[in-house]
């Protein structure tokens, strides 16, 4: 059986519903906001996840982005914060999760969400870019540019034990993001997975292009030097994750095969909208379907545990990290370690 750890939850949404912060188009950063507004109740958010405990929480840096800093204006930076000065939030972060677990045996991933992450409105559930973000080498000049920010930080790479590349909406930004890994010598040797989503129920990514090319353009030795040590499914329904799972595994049996991998890599599944919300991206809003209103359902914990036991009994994953996505509260994750490393 492959080893079991226990990742957090959704922290934008932990945030907006047990600590009352607001996030709008005037908080470019979305929960990254808090990292310049308010630590103190980022440490509160993610301490309860901390002390579930998880094995692995990621920082509050998923949206990080230049365009973000700078558009981010209060009576401290009135103009914005430049890019010389985003490194000192960066170490926040880091500073933040390290608080958030101790004690705990914890390890911290660094979050770095696509590029449509970044976008007002987001767009990682589309994979619908500008014009000028919307080819391989103007993905990886992106990602490169905010990479070398995160280098800055001190001693990072002794610091986290993960990077988390997650939500990737497009085959050309799993690439683009590999090649960026590469240009920042200060997180080379840092193990990373790669996570996408499926947000359709075509078992595509939003971009159109399926799981297999997905995975193959991870561990492509043409595409960069660098190269995942877990692959993953994130923002997406529960009950599509079987199937999905099902494409994965086949898809790394061939890899094997063919030689373009030497073992099975990690797996990461963190699913969202544990009471089966979805969310409405013209409110921006996570609602309940109308059809799903009233529906008695099994408790999502017990459908992820589900899951993961079923990819054990099939596939030969080298470690398994499970956790949830947004809406997914310290209190879910913890019933889901509890059903998890009870059975």
């Amino acid at each position: 059986m492959a080893p079991i750890l226990i990742l957090d939850g959704g922290l934008g949404t932990s945030l907006e519903q047990e600590y009352n912060v607001k996030f709008s188009p005037s908080t470019p950063l979305w929960s990254s906001n808090l990292l310049v507004s308010d630590p103190s109740t980022l440490l509160q958010c993610q301490s309860d996840f901390g002390q579930v405990p998880v094995d692995v929480l990621l920082t509050a840096t998923y949206q990080v982005s230049i365009k973000g800093f700078g558009d981010t204006k209060n009576s401290h930076y009135p103009n914005g914060i430049s890019s010389s000065e985003i490194p000192q939030f960066l170490e926040t972060a880091v500073n933040v999760a390290e608080k958030a677990t101790q004690g705990h045996n914890s390890t911290i991933a660094l979050s770095l969400g696509p590029y449509g992450a970044c976008m007002i409105p987001s767009q990682e559930y589309s994979g619908k870019y500008d014009e000028g973000h919307d080819s391989q080498q103007d993905l990886c000049n992106w990602h490169s540019e905010r990479l070398k920010l995160f280098g800055k930080v001190q001693d990072l790479s002794t610091r986290i034990g993960y990077i988390s590349m997650e939500t990737i909406p497009r085959v050309d930004e799993i690439a683009a993001m590999r090649k960026a890994l590469d240009s920042v010598p200060e997180l080379q040797g840092v193990p990373f997975w790669m996570s996408c989503l499926y947000p359709g129920d075509d078992e595509l990514l939003p971009s159109g292009e399926t799981p297999e090319v997905a995975l193959r353009t991870m561990f492509d030795r043409q595409v960069a030097k660098s190269v995942p040590w877990g692959v993953g499914i994130n923002c997406t329904k529960v009950w599509k994750l079987t199937s999905l799972l099902k494409k994965y595994e086949s898809a790394i049996e061939n890899l094997v095969d063919d030689g373009a991998l030497q073992e099975w890599p990690a797996l990461v599944l963190y699913p969202d909208g544990t009471n089966g919300e979805v969310y409405n991206t013209v409110t921006q809003v996570w609602e309940v379907p109308d059809n799903a209103k009233g529906v008695k359902r099994v408790p999502w914990e017990e459908q992820l545990a589900e899951v993961v036991r079923g990819t054990e009994s099939r596939g030969n994953w080298k470690q398994i990290v499970v956790g949830g996505c947004c809406m997914a509260s310290s209190e879910d994750i913890a019933r889901l370690r509890q059903v998890l490393l009870a059975t």
